[in-house]
């Protein structure tokens, strides 16, 4: 067995990350599968946790997976182009507000990344989050000194993806698992359903993820389960899920909510991991 590259890790802060779950996760993921799917990828947490050979991996997010794709095609020029980021306010507004502007089309995919890892590493709670137009609209973070290039790790996560067959997607869940055949593995991690109507969070991409995205998403479930794949899934312990899903293995775990403007509002609430298959 090839040892894990202990430097690979998500090279981002994202909203519902997973590396806080992943002892969880491992628990249940299965001992043997052919290709990993994973439609809801965000930063990678789950993906550069298992480390998989062949695996597809896809998010609606149109920045985060041209991050993933310029990390993988040219990181050299990504760390130089992260190199000249400033951590000051006005600066940070300069370049959040581009997208605000025509000159947004005309920066390139690497000045692109560049551009979204920087707001990323300096914005408040590393928070992404977009408003119905599709801008990027969160305040400035105020830090002393955030680590804005970290080339290690994103020499791991290049080194990773070209050393691997890597499919990286940019499209609709279902779509991303139309190859998904007997023996795969694939893990979903959605945006989760609220647990109240003040608590959902679909800011991350214009089309936000509602209850019918949720059937839509349970009818995906059951049609790879008669393929002969195995699926595990992540969600908020609602009653809808539960109920959703009951005919399923559901196991409850706790998990902290690290991403919440308001301080008061993190801290432990149940979620569950839902399977096809015992492991």
């Amino acid at each position: 067995m090839v040892a894990k590259n202990k430097l690979l890790r998500p090279f981002l802060k994202w909203a519902g990350g997973k590396r806080q779950l992943l002892p969880e996760i491992r628990r249940y993921v299965p001992k043997k599968f052919n290709i990993y799917f994973e439609p809801f990828v965000g930063a990678g947490a789950v993906l550069f946790d298992l480390q998989p050979k062949r695996a597809i991996v896809n998010d609606i997010n149109y920045e985060l997976i041209n991050v993933y794709n310029v990390i993988k095609t040219d990181v050299v020029s990504l760390i130089k182009d992260l190199n000249k980021h400033v951590n000051e306010k006005e600066y940070y507004y300069q370049l959040r507000d581009l997208d605000r502007s025509d000159k947004f089309s005309s920066l390139s995919p690497i000045e692109r990344a560049s551009r979204m890892i920087f707001l990323n590493k300096t914005c408040f709670n590393g928070l992404f989050r977009v408003n119905s137009q599709g801008q990027f609209n969160v305040p400035f973070g105020d830090y002393s000194n955030p680590k804005i290039v970290d080339d290690i790790v994103l020499l791991a996560v290049h080194q990773y993806l070209t050393n691997n067959h890597i499919t990286v997607l940019n499209d609709d869940f279902e779509t991303a698992v139309r190859q998904a055949t007997k023996n795969d593995f694939v893990y979903f991690d959605p945006p989760y359903d609220p647990v109240s109507d003040t608590s959902s969070f679909t800011g991350y991409n214009l089309d936000g993820f509602n209850r019918d995205n949720q059937v839509r998403l349970k009818q995906v479930f059951d049609e790879l389960s008669n393929r002969g794949c195995k699926v595990l899934l992540s969600n908020s312990a609602t009653p809808f899920v539960r109920e959703l899903y009951n005919e399923y293995t559901i196991v409850t775990i706790a998990a902290n909510r690290a991403i919440n403007s308001d301080a008061m509002k993190r801290g432990k609430v149940d979620e569950i991991l839902v399977m096809n298959y015992a492991r």
